[in-house]
């Protein structure tokens, strides 16, 4: 799960790229990366945040009326800086490309790429398939007067060899402004406009709330399988979407998704209050009477909110964020997700001391975060402490971005209810039912059907059998090369002093 962004119009647009990237810092804080360009690519990335990466200095060399911008998160590869996006390729015209989310067939990709057109990606980042299979069709066009059309057939092709999960931003030196979905719509993408006194400026984004902070009027949602193209007279072309079903990532809804946005006409808040609501039924069900509802900051306060109100009992702010540290579910080893957990999160003892409390978190997926939270809270002298769940069980892996590809690290795949209660120290574990989670994003026709694959192991791109063998592969031999690397590097140092 990334963050991208993407803009053109009359005047320089760093600016507005760097603006629109820290609205979406939330979705990835491993790297980031801006690409402008005028008569040349300028291309500036690295690891670390967005106010790490882009100083004044920086600034001041990304020239140009288009660009494009990257937050990442890491789910495919490792978090060497080489992988940071933006990527470019020099032909045809010149490339520059971001993408949010995982391409699943990405073995198959590569070897069409090397047996058909004899391209070696440089990288393991799965953007650089996207960009190559694209750049591949692209080539094959009258590249003396390539039109609209051309294009658009270029990632018609590339949508149908590239499996997955990816919404894309590519600038197409010299002709405009490109972006294009998967055809199932599984990852967001927005279009907005800002008029100037010099004209039009345009924008793409992963969330609408880049479009708040900038001042840009939403346009629309850029469907599933669906192009735009914007071209040097800002004009803006379409290619109808896809007719296959939509599967839009529900976990958008629940926890990647900044509250103030509205995602295909939902504004995420209101949704995460309506998942309160239905939890309160199983609350209620269970004979659970708290004190007090409190949320796990900030994914889990809506949703605590609603299950407050529903089930008639005081919301309190139980525990306070350090807002300085990052979110621990994207932290991208175990021991980092720990060490956040305790560090970003402080009891109120005077709250909590004495009383039943129901704890509301947006999921529960290692278990270890869940685990650390109900400790803190046993210490600041909770007497009870029932752990409430706004996801259902999470128990088959995400192939589409989401950084849970491997079965054996899911607790609810290896485990009951009531082993996971035991484990994480509880006195309740409550999880939203499937069916009703279902229900509530289902009941709007209109906006299409979602993606619930991490819950029911019903994926939308089909039998993912092999695909998930291969990414498991991938994710392990990433792992093992860290491990080499991270003792090697101790072996490396000098050895200490020694007194004599």
């Amino acid at each position: 799960m990334c963050g991208i962004v993407g803009f053109y119009g009359p005047e320089d647009v760093a600016h507005d790229i760097v603006f629109g990237l820290t609205a979406l810092q939330h979705r990835g804080q491993d790297a980031a990366g801006i690409c402008t360009f005028d008569d040349n690519f300028h291309l500036c990335k690295g690891n670390g945040l967005i106010a790490d990466v882009f100083r004044p200095k920086q600034l001041k060399k990304l020239t140009g009326n288009i660009g494009i911008g990257h937050a990442r998160y890491t789910t495919q590869g490792s978090n060497d800086s080489a992988l940071a996006q933006p990527f470019t390729t020099s032909y045809p015209f010149g490339l520059a490309m971001v993408h949010n989310g995982n391409v699943i067939n990405f073995r198959d990709v590569a070897k069409r790429l090397h047996d058909k057109y004899h391209v070696l990606p440089k990288t393991s980042n799965d953007l650089e398939l996207i960009m190559y299979t694209f750049a591949s069709e692209l080539r094959l066009k009258n590249l003396d007067n390539l039109s609209v059309v051309d294009i658009f057939d270029a990632v018609e092709t590339t949508q149908e060899l590239v499996k997955g999960a990816y919404a894309t931003i590519t600038v197409i030196a010299g002709h405009g402004l490109l972006a294009f979905n998967d055809p199932l719509g599984i990852r967001p993408l927005v279009l907005g406009r800002r008029d100037t006194p010099r004209g039009p400026v345009y924008a793409f984004a992963s969330e609408s709330t880049c479009f708040d902070y900038l001042g840009f009027e939403f346009i629309k949602n850029v469907g599933p399988g669906q192009v735009v193209f914007i071209d040097q007279n800002f004009q803006v072309h379409f290619k109808n979407p896809y007719a296959l079903p939509k599967a839009f990532c529900v976990f958008e809804h629940i926890y990647f998704a900044r509250e103030d946005s509205t995602i295909n006409g939902r504004l995420v808040a209101r949704e995460r209050v309506r998942l309160g609501k239905m939890l309160a039924r199983k609350v209620l069900a269970a004979g659970l009477e708290p004190d007090m509802v409190i949320d796990v900051p900030s994914s889990g306060y809506f949703a605590a909110s609603g299950l407050a109100e529903a089930i008639g009992v005081p919301y309190r702010r139980g525990l306070v964020k350090n807002n300085h540290m990052g979110r621990s579910f994207i932290v991208s080893s175990q021991a980092g997700r720990e060490d956040v957990v305790k560090k970003k999160l402080n009891p109120i003892r005077e709250f909590v001391q004495g009383k039943k409390v129901a704890v509301v978190d947006d999921s529960i997926v290692r278990g270890t975060t869940s685990r650390r939270i109900v400790s803190i809270l046993r210490e600041a002298g909770a007497t009870e402490v029932y752990f409430i769940s706004s996801a259902p069980p999470i128990i088959s892996p995400c192939i589409y971005g989401i950084d849970m590809a491997m079965s054996t690290e899911l607790i609810a795949a290896n485990h009951t209810e009531e082993e996971i209660c035991r484990y994480i120290g509880a006195d309740r574990v409550i999880y939203q039912d499937l069916q009703d989670l279902q229900a509530l994003f289902d009941e709007d026709k209109g906006h299409g059907g979602s993606c619930f694959a991490c819950f029911s192991g019903r994926y939308p791109t089909g039998d993912v059998t092999k695909y998930l063998r291969h990414i498991q592969e991938e994710r392990q031999s990433h792992r093992d090369k860290d491990k080499k690397g991270a003792a090697t590097s101790v072996s490396a140092k000098a050895p200490e002093p020694t007194e004599h």
